[in-house]
């Protein structure tokens, strides 16, 4: 039993671009899956799919590589299970200022904090990518 899911992930996805691996397989979870969704549309990784039958259902996830360099070079999570990280939307621009994608967990799912500022929404700070 994994305490955090999410931090697995981006670890899971650090240490396989680290060597250079085209693929990497995770455990299924929906919050994952959207997460996976925004690095798809911001172009950080290649595909993804679910496989597997329920309950055992997993992560195929393609990675993006640049003249042989990873196309996310850090990943970084920000809100941990024992101390969890909240900005509201006046706060989000400080997350929006130099190079990388910050994802959020608000009541709308999981947004870049550029979608989330859009909106006019706050939340969890899940992630820093670069």
């Amino acid at each position: 039993m994994l305490t955090d899911p999410l931090a697995d992930l981006l670890s899971r996805l650090k240490n396989a671009q680290l060597v250079r691996k085209p693929t990497v397989s995770a455990p299924y979870s929906r919050a994952k899956e959207s997460i996976l969704k925004i690095l798809l549309k911001n172009n950080l990784i290649q595909a993804y799919k679910v496989t597997g039958k329920p309950p055992h259902l997993s992560l195929d996830i393609s990675l993006k590589y640049h003249h042989r360099q990873p196309a996310m070079a850090e990943l970084k999570r920000i809100s941990k299970p024992g101390v969890r990280i909240y900005a509201p939307v006046a706060d989000l621009s400080r997350y929006l200022r130099g190079r990388g994608l910050t994802i959020l967990s608000t009541s709308k799912g999981f947004l870049t904090a550029l979608q989330a500022k859009k909106q006019n929404m706050g939340g969890e700070v899940i992630c820093k990518i670069k």
